[in-house]
């Protein structure tokens, strides 16, 4: 398990380009055949990826958890990005299509993932963070998520948001996740922008097609910076942090958030005439 350490926001004001990558930025998920997990000081969240081939991927707690299991003391995520796959959950296996989703509450002793076919594997994305209280693994399929519709062309910004670990359909401790899809044409995502003291967030950005990219907008209002994404990238955003996306044309991300506050539309916003 690799290490990620996320910068105050005093800190964050000084840095370069390449030092805000470094800080915020992970690149190199979702390689062929192989599990790859960042244990993050980010309210303690692990992300990571398991793109399995002929073998199924097992999840290992790591050195970094000093836990008997992965999921001792955590709650799981996944969403599938690519072709349908298997997540083996104490035995119980759970198909998943192409952007379908798994909870794996906590207590869950054996977890592996598995692609249907070698040549056209699942790909899955991870995210985790510390759990108190047991919830039951469930899946999210396609049809399951909360949907919402949102935007306006005229701000190309008509996208479709998919809740699906959330109060209203999956119960977690503390993780929400699902993701939001763009229509063709529009390329901003989340905005008015807004912070929230009381999580942090994540995103994995996708669907990005070659040659294109999203300007992913950080930092503090009132001193926002960027990092340029490519497909299948993740950024980290501190509580402090404001996070948007604007694409050289439509795409899809993922949103995971884990904290004190499940309710999603616990924001503290900040005008767009008043950002710098």
């Amino acid at each position: 398990m690799k290490k990620k350490y996320v910068p105050c926001q005093i800190a964050t004001k000084a840095m370069d380009t390449q030092q805000l990558r470094e800080s915020f930025l992970i690149e190199d998920l979702f390689q062929r055949g192989v599990l790859t997990l960042y244990y993050t000081d980010l309210d303690r969240a692990v992300v990571g990826s398991a793109c399995p081939t002929n073998a199924a991927l097992k999840l290992e707690a790591g050195d970094e958890l000093r836990a008997d299991f992965f999921c001792q003391r955590r709650e799981l995520g996944v969403l599938n990005i690519g072709s349908t796959g298997l997540v083996n959950v104490d035995g119980v296996k759970y198909e998943l299509k192409n952007g379908e989703s798994l909870y794996v509450g906590r207590g869950s002793k054996n977890i592996s993932f598995e692609s249907i076919d070698s040549e056209s594997i699942a790909e899955f994305y991870l995210l985790s963070y510390p759990a108190h209280k047991d919830f039951p693994t469930t899946k999210s399929a396609i049809g399951d998520a909360n949907t919402i519709d949102l935007g306006e062309s005229s701000q190309a910004n008509i996208r479709t948001i998919n809740q699906a670990i959330c109060q209203a359909r999956i119960p977690s401790c503390q993780l929400v996740m699902g993701y939001t899809k763009l229509n063709d044409g529009s390329v901003w995502n989340t905005m008015p922008v807004h912070t929230h003291e009381r999580r942090s967030e994540v995103y994995m950005y996708f669907d990005i097609k070659p040659n294109e990219c999203v300007f992913h907008f950080m930092g503090n209002p009132q001193e926002t910076r960027h990092i340029i994404v490519r497909n299948k990238q993740v950024v980290l955003s501190p509580s402090w942090s404001i996070h948007s996306g604007c694409g050289t044309r439509n795409y899809t991300f993922c949103w995971g958030m884990g904290g004190e506050n499940q309710r999603f539309d616990d924001m503290d916003p900040a005008p767009t005439n008043e950002l710098k």
